[in-house]
């Protein structure tokens, strides 16, 4: 007996986006399977974070459809795209906490918003969630101002995992960090997709980052995914921006040092 097909966690279908005259997407398709980390590469302006939007659900594309977990992802009443909301978290470019809270009400903000827990419960959620990002838990009572750039990362790493979601979604997760700090994060999230089996997206231009945690990598070029396949595959394929991102000088010695590492 054959079994049953999964759904893509993931599945973007004929996504069309304009800005005004600007096309940036045209007649895109990408499916997702569970338990893969992609990274989604492309050119500056070839839309790699207005796809990580769509997919979210903070923009919404001209044309096309987004599902999430084999369900559209703006059908159906309130309630069940605030149970869908629930099963992904965001890490953003710069971590985007909120400057006014600690770190431990950032944490416990998702929770809060949606009314999941009552405050005690919050309280243990907040430190096992400090825990599971390897902060420590006088770290809380912080403010995002006094952390290093990489305490920031993992504080909004925390913040994203505090609805245990199925599905994570990383923008330029290591932008910022020096390669001590960027090396420290790749490690973490490695261990996490493997403890919590995420399906995780990372948008990227780190190809550090990219060898060290990629099992597919969908490349955005000419407004589509040109290509979606393991990093050794895509190295074979002949595309300009392939050519220049991958094979170029920072590419070759950055996969050198990947084959160093494993």
């Amino acid at each position: 007996m054959v079994p049953p097909m999964t759904s893509p966690v993931v599945s973007l279908r004929g996504i069309h986006t304009r800005f005004g005259r600007n096309v940036v997407h045209e007649g895109l398709d990408l499916d997702i399977a569970q338990g893969e980390i992609v990274a989604l590469v492309g050119g500056s302006g070839s839309g790699k974070t207005t796809l990580l939007r769509h997919i979210i659900g903070l923009t919404r594309p001209a044309a096309g459809a987004v599902e999430l977990f084999g369900e559209p992802l703006h059908a159906d009443g309130e309630q069940a795209r605030l149970a869908r909301r629930r099963r992904f978290g965001v890490l953003f470019q710069h971590g985007a906490l909120f400057s006014a809270l600690t770190v431990g009400e950032n944490i416990a903000f998702p929770l809060r918003e949606l009314g999941v827990v009552d405050e005690a419960e919050i309280r243990e959620l907040v430190a096992l969630k400090l825990e599971m990002v390897e902060m420590e838990p006088e770290h809380a009572v912080l403010m995002p101002a006094e952390l290093s750039g990489g305490m920031v990362k993992r504080a909004a790493l925390a913040r994203a995992l505090a609805l245990e979601p199925e599905l994570l979604l990383l923008d330029e997760p290591t932008a910022g960090l020096d390669p001590d700090r960027s090396a420290a994060f790749v490690r973490l999230m490695r261990s996490l997709h493997a403890e919590l089996g995420l399906t995780v997206v990372l948008v990227t231009h780190d190809l550090d980052t990219l060898a060290a945690m990629a099992t597919r990598v969908a490349v955005l070029a000419e407004r589509r995914i040109v290509s979606f396949a393991t990093l050794e595959q895509t190295l074979q394929v002949d595309h300009p921006f392939v050519q220049r991102f991958f094979l170029g000088e920072n590419g070759r010695r950055a996969l050198e040092r990947a084959k160093g590492a494993a």
